[in-house]
């Protein structure tokens, strides 16, 4: 154990282990927060007059986040929000989603982040299968909103502007100037009459159970329909603090954050862990390559996490070359393997770059493994190591732990897995296993512990760090009249990895390219959108059992590519 704790560039803090769940017993550290709100009044004592937040003109120290937060809390119990409440956050990058993030933790809510590219069916579902109680939301995204039967449970519904200022927010109004709806069935908060009484009331959530559900995120499943992960405060603070130990993070570190908030690397990578250092988060709306170089230079960013999608365009910016990153330090990145090529570049442009692999899922509140910076080069193939509170096991078929270098399906367990899925039984048995969470990769540990990764997850197209399951496309594409059948394969691409691309039969007329794609785009999430068709009139292969034969369709795909 010393020499494995001996890879991190931080101190590891103690740890023992605890049981937790009724039937799991997992290693813990011993000191640590209660929970998630509890990272906020930590930084608060720690670092009052540092910046929390910077987005745009607007920066934020940490007394004045905590304020923030704390109207915000007073508007949503004003709502009626309390202990066990879920939250929904249809909310883009910004001030607002950490300020709504934690307002909800105070109260004892459940936040429940939902990408802001998804779309109206995947939108009610989510809202209505959570039984969300109230819903802030980017103004400009109310059409998207489901209608009063589709989530009966939906009591309120917020509008923010975005990228709007702190003391413009609904949420937390000022009563000498009010911020009014704009769209008929959306609220405007004016700040209550009696807020100092609904700010005692928005107490600091400290005598709740750090095995309550703090966050539900969204995932895909192979059935079609997404499962809700439920994200303790346990969990959620151990992701932070191996984080912090693992990659040195301390109260001066300035972190950009620009993947989105609402994916588990936002919420907990990022959001997460720089609370908990008391650390700068410095947001960008969107990533763009040209506008991440020059906010990095201008704010001194010492750390992010990206997807390698996002390091190979900055290579390609041709501002890159003559910034001045000198004060990066660490680079994590996730999702998807990063090209050597990618890491030489930036090795010769930034020695002093550590950057660091990261492995896990929705499931494991993001790492389950890091890459020691010291082994990055050294170690391309691998994902890293298990983190410190973490136990992976590779396991055959059978359920039985493999050998080091044998391959065999990847259990992931520790204090950070998530407790099950949200009202979904069937899911939680079938994927967690006496608090194993199998991930369904298939890889190997090797004799010094190192993971690595074979093949992602069956019928799992990985966009640029965005998972697309194939069956959620081929659902989309089988609600088209003319369609026949579909199946969606991952089409190779240098830059964002892979794509979707679809083989569909089809039969009559109105079934071109065009119209698919604008069926898909009014069903799913826009990167989930095929870029590529096979259009015929020939049903796809199928072997004797009548199973789909995918491998064909991915190797006919490969020869059609490589004679263009």
């Amino acid at each position: 154990m010393p020499d494995a704790h001996a890879a991190w560039p931080g101190s590891v803090p103690s740890m023992r282990s605890e049981a937790h769940f009724g039937d799991r017993v997992v290693r813990c550290f011993v000191d640590r927060p209660k929970s998630t709100h509890a990272l906020l009044a930590d930084a608060l004592v720690r670092n009052p007059d540092g910046e929390a937040i910077v987005c745009g003109a607007e920066r934020l120290t940490y007394r004045e986040f905590d304020a923030v937060v704390a109207r915000a809390t007073a508007g949503l119990a004003a709502r009626g929000i309390a202990r066990g409440d879920r939250v929904g956050m249809l909310l883009g990058n910004g001030t607002v989603f950490p300020v709504v993030l934690f307002a909800a933790l105070r109260l004892g809510a459940v936040a429940v982040p939902i990408s802001i590219r998804e779309q109206a069916p995947g939108l009610a579902y989510m809202l209505a299968h959570c039984g969300a109680k109230v819903v802030v939301h980017d103004a400009e995204l109310v059409d998207r909103l489901p209608d009063a039967r589709a989530a009966p449970a939906l009591a309120h519904r917020i509008a923010v502007r975005p990228g709007a200022p702190c003391d413009q927010l609904e949420l937390m109004a000022n009563a000498a100037r009010p911020v009014m709806a704009r769209n008929a069935g959306d609220e405007a908060i004016r700040e209550p009459a009696a807020v100092s009484g609904l700010l005692r009331l928005a107490r600091n959530d400290d005598d709740g159970d750090e095995e309550d559900t703090a966050v539900i995120l969204y995932t895909s499943g192979t059935t079609g329909r997404p499962k809700g992960a439920m994200l303790t405060h346990l969990g959620i603070c151990h992701s932070a603090m191996h984080y912090e130990c693992c990659m040195a993070i301390d109260a001066r570190d300035r972190s950009v954050i620009a993947v989105p908030m609402s994916h588990v690397t936002g919420v907990v990578a990022l959001i997460a862990t720089m609370v908990r250092a008391a650390a700068t988060m410095i947001v960008m709306p969107a990533f763009k390559a040209a506008d991440f170089i020059a906010l990095a230079e201008r704010e001194r960013m010492t750390h992010t996490l990206l997807v390698p999608a996002m390091y190979n365009l900055c290579l390609l910016e041709p501002s890159f070359a003559a910034a001045d990153l000198r004060s990066w330090r660490v680079g994590g990145f996730g999702g998807a393997p990063m090209p050597p090529a990618t890491i030489e570049r930036f090795a010769a442009k930034l020695p002093a770059l550590s950057l660091m692999n990261a492995y896990g899922a929705t499931e494991t509140t993001s790492p389950a493994t890091l890459m020691p910076p010291s082994q990055t080069a050294a170690r391309l193939d691998s994902v890293g190591r298990a983190v410190p509170c973490a136990e992976i096991l590779v396991m055959d078929e059978a359920g039985r732990a493999l050998p080091s270098g044998q391959e065999g399906e990847i259990w992931m367990h520790g204090p950070m897995v998530a407790k099950g899925y949200w009202e979904n039984e069937a899911a939680t048995a079938e994927s967690f296993v006496a608090g194993f969470w199998r991930s369904g990769d298939i890889g190997s540990i090797d004799a010094d512990g190192y993971v690595r990764v074979f093949d992602r997850s069956k019928d799992m197209i990985n966009r640029g760090g965005y998972k697309i399951y194939s069956v959620e496309v081929e659902n989309a594409l089988m609600s088209h009249p003319a369609v026949v059948e579909a199946a969606v394969v991952a089409k190779p691409c240098a830059v964002l990895g892979e794509r979707a691309h679809a083989f569909v039969t089809v039969t009559g007329a109105g079934a071109s390219a065009e119209a698919l794609t604008r069926r898909c785009a009014e069903l799913l999430a826009d990167y989930k959108v095929p870029d590529s068709f096979t259009l015929g009139a020939e049903p796809l292969p199928r072997n004797a059992n009548g199973k789909l034969m995918k491998r064909q369709l991915r190797e006919e795909l490969l020869r059609s590519l490589a004679t263009k």
